[in-house]
């Protein structure tokens, strides 16, 4: 089948992307991938090179077996594993690296999938209090010191899971919220819970028309703004679709992500946003979609199509975004390693780099740190791109570490001028 790229001259008016906001990397990163969800981390000075033996702040084993990022706040790092059949949330100390302490959150039900696990969605944090999530369907708030403040079961109030793999959607917070987006054969939701007190404040069925595996998403939810408004947008079961947050109204759908009704295109990579603009991966890694959010939510359907390409895309690799530009990651067998940036305007490839040609794939999604870009691969060697800034940018470092046992799926996290990395088995500092 021919290939082809269909791009869309865009309004000047987008040009509004080229001043979006920057995002912290300081002290805090309360869920995957950062405060505004799209990997980027522009303070700090983050480290370039560490290896076993250099740059290593501390290092800190974990029991049991997880895929989820940490989060950070107030000094304390936050991560999901499975131990001994029990979901676990646990405190790291981010100044020692020492275990403050864990705790016990149901039963632990995963490992379906060999990259896969009970645990793989990441914990989102707000103040003090962590909401944990697992596929056992418990979603939990923990507060800083370990204590349940309160607990739902998804399964037991909605239905039972019935993904093929292990569930892979973290939770995001509103400003009232903590949300969940449920993508699967058969009954599909998006709930949200009162963050204080457990409180279900709406439900929106999202069961669309997808064939076979295609209507099940390991995607996390996107939140954007409407016309000053906090909205959800959501990608899975061949559909985008946009939510206001205060009480779930549907605002925007969109289908066609899916024309030949392919049996098997489970969506795992999420959607990311930068400005007006969401960019949708798709179709097991074959296409980039970008639409304008806000004439999505005002009807305009097809219309709101920006540009789309069929020859780049990203299967499993969140995306990050910042400033009209997008970085992905190939990870299909022919693509696997290619680093793209890309134009957000018109959907034009800036710039190209291939990194070393290896099995080893990759599940973890990129950071976009200052002028660098940070890419792990399955097996915890993170590959540094930079400076991003020059027209051609190179591969600067590449860094392994001594558990190189597959599968590091969890993304890197910057904290102040360090970097934190969950491998298979250990949770790593690195930094000057």
């Amino acid at each position: 089948m021919q290939r082809r790229t269909l791009r869309i001259v865009i309004p000047a008016v987008f040009l509004l992307l080229l001043t979006t906001d920057t995002t912290s990397a300081v002290d805090s990163w309360p869920q995957w991938r950062g405060e505004r969800q799209n990997g980027v981390a522009m303070e700090g000075k983050l480290p370039l090179n560490w290896s076993q033996d250099k740059g290593i702040l501390w290092q800190a084993e974990l029991p049991g077996l997880g895929g989820s990022t940490p989060v950070i706040s107030k000094g304390t790092a936050y991560v999901t594993t499975g131990v001994e059949g029990q979901n676990q949330l646990l405190a790291f100390d981010m100044k020692s690296g020492q275990k403050k302490w864990e705790v016990s959150l149901g039963k632990d039900r995963g490992n379906k999938h060999r990259k896969g696990s009970g645990s793989n969605p990441s914990p989102v944090v707000d103040g003090d209090t962590i909401f944990a999530y697992f596929r056992s369907g418990d979603l939990v708030a923990v507060d800083s010191k370990g204590k349940v403040q309160w607990t739902k079961n998804l399964q037991s109030l909605f239905g039972a899971d019935t993904l093929w793999w292990d569930l892979g959607s973290s939770p995001v917070l509103t400003e009232s919220a903590v949300v969940v987006a449920v993508m699967q054969s058969g009954p599909s939701y998006v709930v949200a819970f009162d963050k204080g007190t457990g409180k279900e404040l709406w439900k929106f069925d999202r069961t669309l028309p997808a064939p076979e595996e295609a209507a099940q998403s390991y995607s996390t939810p996107v939140v954007v703004s409407v016309k000053g408004q906090e909205a959800i947008a959501v990608m899975g079961a061949d559909h985008l679709t946009i939510n206001r947050a205060s009480d779930g109204k549907l605002l925007g759908k969109l289908g066609g992500f899916n024309p030949g009704q392919e049996q098997y295109w489970r969506s795992i990579s999420s959607p990311v946003a930068d400005g007006n603009v969401i960019l949708c991966p798709y179709a097991r890694g074959d296409t980039l979609t970008a639409v304008d959010i806000e004439a999505l939510a005002n009807g305009k359907g097809q219309d709101a199509i920006l540009w789309f390409r069929d020859d780049l895309g990203s299967d499993v690799p969140t995306p990050a975004a910042h400033q009209g530009r997008a970085y992905v990651v190939s990870d299909g067998k022919a693509s696997k390693g290619t680093i793209t940036c890309i134009n957000l305007l018109n959907g034009k490839s800036v710039w190209t780099v291939e990194l070393p040609k290896s099995r080893m794939g990759y599940s973890s999604s990129p950071l976009l740190a200052g002028n660098h870009l940070y890419v792990t691969q399955e097996n915890g060697t993170t590959f540094v791109i930079g400076p991003l800034d020059s027209s051609e940018p190179e591969l600067i470092a590449e860094n392994s570490i001594e558990d190189d046992e597959p599968f590091t799926v969890a993304s890197p996290v910057p904290y102040q001028d360090s970097l934190l990395i969950r491998s298979r088995h250990k949770l790593y500092r690195f930094g000057q």
